[in-house]
This record gives structure tokens, C-alpha cells and sequence, in this order.
């Protein structure tokens, strides 16, 4: 089911819609999250469409008009892949397939192709074969072509209909065997999570490519695989760290995205546990993208969907290094300041800091402010020990002076 792909630039039109629940400025924030995901897929984006729409059309999705126009661009550009930033039925990627003759795909399938590439190890290759199946079953008869009999009529009766059926039970018998293949995967590494003693356990949440892994292989001296690409993670990663004199376990995780697809949520299910089972939570922002705020809500969305959004957490605003505050005139009163135009000093006693709780600000990539960082993990990670073990509070010192 999961193909390692080599590397060719595909060439991709994106499109999105304007809604009112969605505004153009969110729209355009989609759209642009929508075009990273795409090149790191392996698409070149060549033209954004977006149409202002009240209800997605029931049969393609936007209006006949914008489509005609997309079909017009597609054909003239030789355009091989037109991605939707929001879900398609199966009835719309059908439509639209048949009108722009190329490979249609929405947000859903473009992160589970993402996921596909990025998948390593059995246990990986195991959930993201069960999402792509679970996404593929209602869309059989759009992308088999072997399934086009299923139209009926005179000439089309009899097989055609055993076919398709026997298609979708090979599906479902394949969606079977794998749900019990992660059931055993899922014991067995409860019982690996049982085993790791009595440490304090830490998990390293955030989007994706807030810099999490960087910071996985900073603080642990580890080399876990890093890049500037969505989705680079997707296997958990445990490692023992050791800060001052105390050890405990940090975990790195699959990164967190808008929209994010149901089946992954339900695939990686064992992934979110080390969420779950975690005592602390380092929640690493990207404070440099101008959305960080948007970024903090669909993670915090996500970890009160897993009943984990209650967990001790810090806030590790990262990428300090790639902060560029706007310059502002205080004299204009015209102009508010925002979160693009503070300094980070100013954002260290700011709302940004004051309204998420514990705080720090650093550069995992440049060591920026890593002293601090150690110094401020180290005391929720005691704090969290000593209230365990409280027998054991002579073995730690308040601060890690004289480390």
C-alpha cells in the first residue's frame, strides 16, 4: 500500500475558498500552510485559485465558473496534480476528476501521502496504511478504474457488481488485520512504557516543524532526524536525559496540524498515548511564523481532544533566532502593537508570555537562552519528582548552581 517515492517536482495548482466562518486572511493562512505541505510532498505549486463561496457546491466542490477557470489553467500548463485545501467527498473528487482530467486530492490525502514517505519503521508503515485504507474504502468506485461497470444499465449488470463488492470486502478485511496488528503493537509497547521505572516523563508537543526534533537532539545529544519539512517525525522517540543530577524521559511525537485528518488521529492512537501518559508537557512554538497564536490553539484543541490539556506544561517559544519584530512608530496612533512588532525581551513580560502559563524563550538551532531553558526544566521536572518521591528532595537541589 505505502510506496517510497523518488523525488520529482510535480507541477500543482492549489485551491481554496473563502467562507464566513473562513475569511480571507484565515483563507490565505490555509493556502499557505496548504503549498508547504505540498512541496513537501514533492509538488512545484504554479497558481493559487480561491473563490468566495457561502456552502461548498455538493457536486465539485466550488462554483462551475471558478472550475472552468481551473480547467482552463490546468490544460494550458499541463498541471498534474490539483490539490483542495479543505475534504472532498467522494461524489466531488469524482466530478472534478472527470472535468480537469488529472490527479485530484484534498488536504486529507496530501498529509497521508506526506505520512506515507515519511513512514520508517513497521510500526509507522502499520497506522499510515490503515489511515490511507479508511480514506480509500468510500472512494473506491472513484479510483479504480476497473469500477466504471458499477454505472448499471443494459451491459452492466451481473460481475461488475461482485466486483466492487469484492473490492470493498478486501478492504475491510484489510482495515481489520491491521486495527488487530496495532492492538498487539499497542500492548506491547504499553507494557515497554510500564517497564521504564519511575521516572519523571516528559513529551515534547507542539505543530509541525515548530523545531522539536532539533530540540530533541539538543537537550539529549541524540540524532534524531530533523529538517525543515512538515511531518519529519512521525515515530516516537524516547530518550533518557539528565538534567544537573536528575534524569527522566523525554519523548519527541508526530507534529500537529490543522485540519488534521481523523483516520491519523485514530491510527496513531499509541503515538498520543506518550502524550497522555506524560507528566510534563513542553510545548515548543515556532515564534517566528506569524500565526504562533493560531499554531497554540490547534494544539491545545488537539490535546483537550486526547484529555491531556490539564498536564503540567512549559512553554518553550522557539526560534528566537528567526524573529523579526515589525518596526512600529509609538507616536502614530493609529498603529496597535502585536505580536509582530514586540521584541522578545517585551514578549518575555508580555501577554504572549503571561497568558500561556510557564514560559522561555530560546533557539534550539543557535543554544539562544538554553540556560535558562535547562534551569526552568529542571524545576517542573523536580517539582513533579519530589511531590512522587518526597523522600527524595535532599538528592535535588532547588537550582542546577554548581552544575
Amino acid at each position: 500500500m505505502i510506496e517510497q517515492k523518488s523525488l520529482v517536482y510535480e507541477k500543482t495548482v492549489l485551491v481554496g475558498v473563502i467562507t464566513p466562518e473562513q475569511n480571507e486572511e484565515k483563507s490565505r493562512e490555509y493556502i499557505d500552510e496548504l503549498e508547504f505541505l505540498s512541496f513537501t510532498a514533492g509538488g512545484e505549486v504554479i497558481k493559487r485559485f480561491t473563490q468566495k463561496i457561502n456552502l461548498p457546491n455538493p457536486k465539485t466542490f466550488i462554483g462551475s465558473g471558478k472550475l472552468a477557470e481551473v480547467e482552463v489553467f490546468v490544460s494550458k500548463n499541463d498541471v498534474s496534480t490539483v490539490v483542495f485545501d479543505d475534504e472532498l467527498t467522494p461524489a466531488q473528487q469524482n466530478n472534478i476528476e472527470k472535468i480537469l482530467r488529472c490527479k485530484i486530492l484534498d488536504r486529507t490525502g496530501l498529509i497521508l501521502d506526506i505520512f506515507a514517505q515519511r513512514a520508517k519503521t513497521s510500526y509507522a508503515r502499520t497506522q499510515v496504511e490503515l489511515a490511507q485504507y479508511q480514506y480509500l474504502l468510500p472512494r473506491l468506485k472513484g479510483l479504480w478504474t476497473h469500477l466504471e461497470r458499477q454505472k448499471g444499465g443494459i451491459g452492466m449488470r451481473g460481475p461488475g457488481e461482485t466486483e466492487i463488492e469484492t473490492d470493498r470486502r478486501i478492504v475491510r478485511d484489510k482495515i481489520s488485520l491491521l486495527k488487530k496488528r496495532l492492538l498487539l503493537i499497542d500492548k506491547q509497547m504499553a507494557t515497554q512504557r510500564g517497564n521504564r521505572g519511575d521516572l519523571v516523563r516528559v513529551a515534547l508537543v507542539g505543530y509541525t516543524n515548530v523545531g522539536k526534533s532539533t530540540l530533541m537532539n539538543v537537550i539529549s545529544k541524540s540524532d534524531v532526524f530533523a529538517e525543515n519539512k512538515l511531518f519529519a517525525t512521525l515515530d516516537t522517540t524516547v530518550r533518557k536525559v539528565v538534567i544537573g543530577n536528575l534524569p527522566f524521559l523525554l519523548s519527541d511525537t508526530v507534529g500537529f496540524i490543522r485540519k488534521l485528518p481523523t483516520q491519523l488521529v485514530e491510527s496513531f492512537k499509541s503515538t498520543l498515548d506518550e502524550v497522555q501518559e506524560a507528566d510534563l508537557l513542553l510545548h515548543v512554538v515556532d515564534i517566528s511564523h506569524p500565526n504562533f497564536e493560531d499554531h497554540i490553539e490547534s494544539v491545545n484543541q488537539i490535546l483537550h481532544d486526547i484529555k491531556s490539556i490539564d498536564k503540567p506544561t512549559l512553554m518553550v517559544f522557539n526560534k528566537i533566532d528567526a524573529y523579526e519584530p515589525e518596526p512600529w512608530d509609538s507616536d502614530d496612533l493609529i498603529s496597535k502593537k502585536t505580536n509582530k512588532n514586540f521584541t522578545i525581551e517585551e514578549l518575555e513580560t508580555s501577554w504572549v508570555s503571561q497568558s500561556n502559563g510557564k514560559s522561555v524563550f530560546i533557539s534550539a538551532l543557535q543554544k539562544d537562552n538554553f540556560k535558562k531553558f535547562r534551569e526552568d526544566t529542571y524545576k517542573v521536572v523536580r517539582d513533579i519528582h519530589i511531590t512522587r518521591f518526597p523522600y527524595n528532595h535532599f538528592l535535588y537541589p532547588e537550582g542546577l548552581d554548581g552544575y
